[in-house]
């Protein structure tokens, strides 16, 4: 994933709490992913407007953390979304 990358949730996929399970899952049609704090932090910078760079310096700002190494995890992360078809690329 490059830093021009701009990350979005596809048309049916959205962040969810499940209160039966008390925690954050992202929901698909017909799929659901149990999601990890790490994961949730990562998702909720998604807005479709910013890029892969500006969502992994605002993490870093906001964590306290390498930039290099949150795209590394993010990047990772996302890219097996991606791959099953829970985010869009632009």
């Amino acid at each position: 994933m490059s830093p021009a990358d701009i990350p979005a949730l596809p048309r049916g996929v959205r962040l969810h709490w499940d209160r039966v399970r008390e925690t954050w899952v992202l929901l698909a049609p017909e799929r659901t992913v149990t999601l990890d704090t790490v994961a949730h932090a990562i998702l909720s910078e998604l807005d479709g407007i910013r890029s892969f760079g500006e969502i992994t310096a605002a993490l870093a700002a906001k964590y306290n953390a390498p930039q290099e190494q949150i795209a590394a995890d993010s990047a990772g992360f996302l890219g097996a979304l991606h791959t099953r078809r829970f985010l869009d690329l632009r």
